[in-house]
């Protein structure tokens, strides 16, 4: 006869607020540079580019710029998400992704291979849906709020033993 013992499920591991952000974050900037890069798999897209255009608009400097720009947006928010103090963290995720909800959709303009980009719209929506929602309903106590590199530096820190 063999009896069966009920395992204790182990404890989920906390995660804490700026982290998840940050985590979405880079998951958006992953994304958002792959639809990109496997947008020149497009028929004529190359020879565009080599032709000095992007769709309807000229490779110039401000062009670069500019695009530079628009990346630059998600890959800092992948650092500040960690490093601003909630007071600033919640409301700055909560605008820069409202304002990039339609930024991504620009990507849609023009009707050409709309299954992909539109996938791509959609992947990268869901990630900012997230994002939203988990500034939006970011804790308030102050245990759940507390700088996460304050939190991470006291964890670190190790007792000494005074002389």
């Amino acid at each position: 006869m063999s009896t069966s013992t009920a395992r204790p499920t182990p404890p989920t591991p906390h995660v804490p607020v700026q982290l998840r952000l940050a985590a979405a974050w880079a998951s958006f900037m992953v994304m958002y540079v792959y639809v990109d890069v496997l947008g020149l798999y497009k028929p004529g897209a190359v020879r565009g580019i080599l032709d000095g255009r992007v769709w309807e608009f000229d490779i110039t400097q401000t062009f670069a710029v500019s695009a530079l720009a628009a990346s630059l947006v998600p890959t800092l928010m992948i650092v500040l998400s960690t490093v601003m103090p909630p007071r600033a963290n919640r409301p700055t995720n909560l605008v820069v992704a409202a304002l990039l909800i339609p930024w991504m959709a620009f990507n849609l303009a023009g009707g050409e291979w709309i299954y992909y980009y539109g996938l791509g719209f959609a992947a990268e929506l869901v990630v900012l849906a997230l994002i939203l929602r988990t500034a939006w309903t970011w804790p308030r106590s102050s245990a759940a709020t507390g700088s996460f590199t304050r939190r991470v530096r006291d964890a670190e820190r190790v007792p000494t033993l005074a002389p």
